[in-house]
C-alpha cells in the first residue's frame, strides 16, 4: 500500500517563499547576509546565550565545537552511544577517543550516575544529547563536570525551546548546538547553529567558522585587511536557507502549539493499548519542558516491533525506528566497542519506534493512526 501518512513531512510555516524571494532581490544570497542576522538575534534573544553563529549543520556546528576545544589525539570525550553517528564523528575526527556511556531506561538520555567512573586524567569534555528534547539531568552533570574541570557540550538537535527545571536546553554547557534539518521542529532543510555560551570563545568561533580568516573582524572595520590565523572550515549557510528558516522561528509559537496538540493526542489516546499491548510510552520528568519533538513507543521485543511497522505500513502510514548503537557499528568496534557496554542502549534500540509527528499533521490524519494501532492485534 502506497505511504499516505509520512513519518515526516517538511511545512511552511508562514513567510518562508517571501522572505526567500526578498534575499534573492537583496543580491546577496552567501553567507552572513540579512537573514543570518536575523535568525542569529532572534535566537539569542529567545534562548538567551551571548552568540549563535548558523551553520549548514548541526554536524558541522559538533565539529566546530570540537575545534573549540583544542582536542588533541589521546584526549577522551564521554559520549552516548545511542545517539547520531555526527555527535561522535566530529570529536573523532580530532583524533579524539570516543568513550561511550549508557543511557537511562527512562529519559533514554545519558546516565549520570556512569559518568565518574569513566573520567580519566584523559578525559576533556562530556558530550550530552537531550533525546527527544527531554533535558538531560544537568544539574547532576554540570557539577561532576566542575569537580573535574571538563567542559560540557549539550547535542541539542532535538530540543531547540526545551527546558530543564526552567533553564533553556542549550544554555547550561560551554558550546551547544542545534540541528534544522527538515525532521526537526524548525528546518531549512539543512542547516545548524553553534551556541556558545562562554563569550571568550565567540571571536575564535568565527574565524573557525570563516575557513580559519579573520573575515569577520574586517567585515566590522576592526581590521584593514582579512588574512588565514587559525584552522577552520566553510560552515556559513546561504542566506536563502536563513530566509527559510527566519520565516519558521518567527511562527514558534504556532508551531509549537501544533506540535503540542499532536503529542498530546498520542498520549491521552494510548496509555490504555499501551499497557494492555506491553508497550511503554515516553517517559518525561515534570521539571522538564519539552519541545514536542518526537512521540515513541519501546515494544515488547524487536519482533515485536517489526510487526507493528509492518502492520501501520499495510495501512499507509510510516513509522519508523531509531538510533542503533554506536558502540557496536563497525566503527565503534574498531574503537574498542564490544557486545554489553551498554545494556539499556542494546535493549533499547531494539524496541524503540516512532509514530508520525510533523507540524501539518491533522487530527484526521492522526486518529488514522491511533485506530490503525487499536486494530494491531497479532502482536506476539
Amino acid at each position: 500500500m502506497d505511504i499516505t501518512i509520512p513519518f515526516n513531512k517538511p511545512s511552511i510555516a508562514g513567510s518562508e517563499l517571501e522572505y526567500i524571494a526578498d534575499a534573492v532581490k537583496s543580491g546577496k544570497i552567501s553567507g552572513d547576509a540579512s537573514y543570518t542576522r536575523r535568525c542569529h538575534q532572534l535566537l539569542e534573544t529567545a534562548v538567551g546565550v551571548p552568540k549563535v553563529l548558523l551553520t549548514t549543520s548541526c554536524t558541522h556546528a559538533l565539529e566546530m565545537a570540537a575545534l573549540l576545544l583544542d582536542l588533541a589525539p589521546g584526549d577522551e570525550v564521554i559520549v552516548p552511544s545511542f545517539t547520531f553517528v555526527s555527535t561522535v564523528n566530529a570529536f573523532v575526527l580530532r583524533g579524539a577517543i570516543p568513550v561511550f556511556v549508557d543511557i537511562r531506561p527512562d529519559t533514554l538520555n545519558i546516565d549520570e550516575r556512569l559518568l565518574e567512573n569513566l573520567i580519566t586524567p584523559n578525559t576533556k569534555a562530556i558530550v550530552v544529547v537531550h533525546y527527544a528534547g527531554v533535558g538531560c539531568e544537568m544539574d547532576a552533570i554540570m557539577d561532576i563536570a566542575a569537580q573535574h574541570n571538563l567542559a560540557v557540550v549539550e547535542d541539542n538537535a532535538h530540543g531547540l525551546f526545551g527546558s530543564y527545571k526552567g533553564k533553556q536546553l542549550g544554555t547550561f554547557g560551554v558550546l551547544a548546538t542545534q540541528s534544522f534539518h527538515e525532521t526537526k521542529n524548525f528546518t531549512c532543510g539543512e542547516g545548524g547553529a553553534l551556541l556558545i555560551n562562554d563569550p571568550s570563545l565567540v571571536e575564535r568561533a568565527e574565524i573557525i567558522r570563516e575557513k580559519g580568516t579573520n573575515r569577520s573582524r574586517f567585515f566590522r572595520g576592526m581590521v584593514d585587511k582579512y588574512t588565514w590565523v587559525d584552522i577552520g572550515s566553510s560552515y556559513l549557510p546561504s542566506d536563502v536557507l536563513a530566509a527559510y528558516l527566519y520565516a519558521q522561528l518567527e511562527q514558534r509559537e504556532v508551531i509549537q502549539r501544533n506540535r503540542g496538540r499532536v503529542w498530546n493526542t498520542y498520549w491521552q489516546h494510548l496509555g490504555q493499548w499501551a499497557d494492555s499491548h506491553e508497550v511503554r510510552l515516553p517517559v518525561v520528568p515534570e521539571y522538564c519542558q519539552q519541545p514536542y519533538h518526537m512521540f515513541y513507543l519501546l515494544m515488547p521485543s524487536l519482533e515485536v516491533r517489526g510487526a507493528f511497522i509492518d502492520h501501520l505500513k499495510s495501512h499507509g502510514i510510516l513509522s519508523v525506528f531509531h538510533y542503533l548503537p554506536l558502540h557496536l557499528s563497525d566503527m565503534g568496534r574498531a574503537l574498542g566497542g564490544k557486545d554489553g557496554d551498554c545494556p539499556v542502549t542494546e535493549d533499547i534500540s531494539d524496541r524503540l519506534v516512532r509514530l508520525p509527528l510533523y507540524n501539518d499533521l491533522t487530527e484526521d490524519e492522526q486518529m488514522r493512526v491511533i485506530h490503525a494501532m487499536f486494530a494491531f492485534e497479532d502482536w506476539r
